[in-house]
């Protein structure tokens, strides 16, 4: 199913200015002079970065306490210090503390990351079920629940660029920024720095909710990859692997493929809004309308303009 995304138009234009004020938070694009992850919304990232701070500490122990070792040995051990070493080859008490130390040592990292992990691969029960399926080079979103189905593609993909709906779209060279895609970009809700990253359409889900995700794709395979959630699922051909999270804040949060997929691996974006309940419902009862009539759905962005 290959929908044409037709986010644009009067009402859009229309209520643009008061959409804007109401702009989310965007998390997930690049920060100038930024380092480590990024901002943890869900339980799973949270956890993630605590044990990945953890391990990093023990590496930094264990790092310096080697180069420690070494630059005694180098002092106390060469051949200007000590002209006539010692020619014996085994040390026991030594040998028992080098095999030991290294497996007390992983099962204290055991003890806390297979918690995380199990955390990460047992699947709740969902209150919001949402199958993606993986194309070369875009992906379908499913939402049984509420019989909507859309796809999502980059934009700035030929595919989001209609001349009829949308005369400006003229003027845009698939992807290349430039002053027409910037326009195209803030008109529907995103900006200038997130080119690359915003799509035409975006998976919406409330806000304390678990959500499951079944990933799968149809050609080769792909990675279903949201930092900020802590969730990242191969999605392979045939196959219906899943993933669960639970977005404790409101905003917009940018993934990508994860998986080298093909040419346009790097023009294939997620894009996750996250929204209150009531947001949420009123935004299925809005799509569901606009998909019957048009075959498209509206994003989140659109129904707070309309409000």
């Amino acid at each position: 199913m290959r929908i044409l995304s037709t986010l644009m138009g009067l009402w859009a234009a229309f209520n643009a200015l008061p959409a804007m004020a109401q702009q989310a938070e965007h998390i997930g694009k690049p920060v100038d002079k930024a380092t480590g992850f990024q901002t943890p919304v869900t339980e799973l990232s949270r956890d993630i970065q605590s044990l990945d701070s953890m391990i990093n500490v023990i590496i930094a122990v264990i790092t310096v306490f080697v180069a420690l070792l070494l630059l005694i040995c180098i002092l106390r051990f060469n051949r200007k210090s000590n002209p006539n070493p010692a020619s014996f080859t085994h040390h026991t008490p030594i040998e028992i503390v080098w095999t030991i130390g290294p497996i007390l040592v992983l099962i204290f990292i055991g003890a806390f990351s297979l918690p995380v992990l199990f955390k990460n691969q047992e699947i709740p029960e969902s209150e919001l079920y949402i199958k993606v399926t993986g194309h070369q080079w875009y992906w379908t979103y499913e939402y049984p629940e509420q019989e909507l189905e859309f796809d999502s593609y980059m934009i700035g993909q030929p595919a989001t660029l209609d001349e009829t709906a949308r005369p400006a779209d003229a003027e845009i060279v698939p992807y290349v920024m430039s002053e027409a895609m910037e326009t195209k970009l803030v008109e529907n809700g995103y900006e200038s720095d997130e080119f690359l990253l915003a799509t035409d359409t975006r998976v919406v889900v409330p806000v304390d909710t678990v959500v499951v995700m079944g990933v799968t794709a149809d050609d080769v395979i792909h990675s279903w990859t949201i930092p900020a959630f802590g969730v990242k699922q191969d999605a392979v051909p045939g196959r219906l692997a899943q993933l669960w999270f639970k977005a404790e804040k409101e905003g917009v949060f940018f993934g990508q493929c994860s998986e080298l997929c093909g040419k346009d691996h790097t023009y294939m974006p997620i894009t996750v809004e996250v929204v209150s309940k009531e947001k949420f419902a009123d935004w299925v009862k809005v799509a569901q309308e606009e998909f019957a009539e048009t075959g498209t759905v509206p994003t989140a962005f659109e129904l707070a303009a309309a409000n």
